[in-house]
């Protein structure tokens, strides 16, 4: 008999305290001395909404992702089973965590449940991120009473993780979108996020800063290249998917997944639609009309209802001037042209 939801409740939200929310300045006296003494020395630009991003390690971040990246990377001890779902921000993270938690657990919830725990807890509450719920303010989880395998995720670039996640046998599955859609869901997200009192976040002004690599755990390209390159070398530690794909065949998508992670489908689950009923259960439109997420913070002081907005492939045509359009294609084919990563931008 399928684990109640209250177990998985138990199991996973018992050991995360969510992080409440603050507002859209920089708190420096909340930070560690170590954290505080590192940002002295680190280069840094106007955040998007933030005063400051900070670059860390090659990437750029917020102080206070900074303190729980530290933090992490000091005591997060990967194990062979663990699963490690990374992306680039805004490009299907949310789908991603609900599609590998439903995979995962299939025999432990049964799809067609009424109270599969994907019907009433935010994936982000059941896929944690290091940096954003673990690991955050000042947090040292215990980690070794969840079930294997476990499910993470991360938004740190691949060169940045520690060398006891490149060193072991956990996977890695990396979802990243076309830099169009990416600008435009990351531009509309963090303008939602401003408080009430600042400004509202300029398009020309972001954009600008977005190719510049100036955006968070950018540079977009470098993000890309760094799992591209490790899929290649070795395509049975990192997954590689576009989100475009994700959207245009999930059932073979979440064949691969499924085999990636070790639990293939059975002829019989393909003969019972298991497959369709995971893509169905996980749809944009099956989690955004759900109550748990119209409500509540499930990550941060990011308010879950705005973690579903449209779902679209190439909705940056409603945005983007052709100027706009002529020097992001410029730059993503200087960046990375002739590496083997395409989009396709438009549906």
């Amino acid at each position: 008999m399928p684990a109640s939801t209250s177990t998985t409740t138990a199991l996973v939200l018992n050991h995360f305290t969510k992080n409440q929310a603050n507002d859209n300045g920089e708190d420096l006296e909340k930070l560690t001395d170590e954290c505080k003494e590192l940002l002295l020395s680190l280069p840094r630009e106007k955040g998007w909404r933030t005063a400051y991003l900070y670059k860390y390690k090659g990437f750029w971040c917020q102080s206070e992702e900074i303190e729980a990246i530290i933090s992490f990377e000091k005591h997060f001890q990967p194990r062979d089973t663990d699963v490690i779902l990374a992306s680039v921000p805004k490009s299907g993270t949310t789908w991603l965590k609900a599609l590998s938690f439903a995979i995962v657990n299939r025999k432990k919830f049964a799809i067609s449940s009424d109270d599969h725990p994907l019907l009433v807890s935010n994936p982000h509450d059941l896929v944690p991120f290091f940096e954003y719920k673990l690991y955050a303010e000042k947090q040292v989880p215990d980690l070794s009473k969840l079930p294997d395998p476990k499910l993470f995720a991360t938004h740190i670039p691949f060169a940045a993780l520690q060398d006891s996640i490149k060193k072991s046998s956990c996977r890695i599955i990396y979802i990243c979108r076309n830099p169009f859609d990416t600008f435009i869901s990351s531009w509309t997200f963090s303008d939602k996020l401003r408080s009430e009192t600042a400004p509202p976040l300029l398009l020309e002004q972001t954009f600008k800063m977005y190719c510049e690599g100036v955006v968070g755990f950018g540079p977009f390209w470098d993000h890309m290249l760094g799992y591209w390159k490790e899929s290649l070398e070795r395509p049975d530690k990192v997954l590689f998917l576009k989100y475009e794909d994700l959207k245009a065949d999930a059932t073979f998508y979440l064949k691969k997944i499924a085999k990636f992670l070790g639990c293939p489908f059975s002829m019989e689950e393909e003969k019972e639609g298991v497959v369709e009923k995971i893509a169905s259960l996980c749809s944009f439109e099956k989690m955004k009309d759900l109550e748990v997420n119209k409500s509540g913070r499930s990550i941060k002081n990011f308010e879950n209802k705005n973690l579903f907005r449209k779902a679209e492939v190439g909705d940056w045509v409603n945005y983007l001037s052709p100027s706009m359009v002529k020097q992001l294609s410029q730059l993503t084919e200087e960046k990375l042209g002739g590496s083997g990563i395409e989009f396709k931008v438009l549906p």
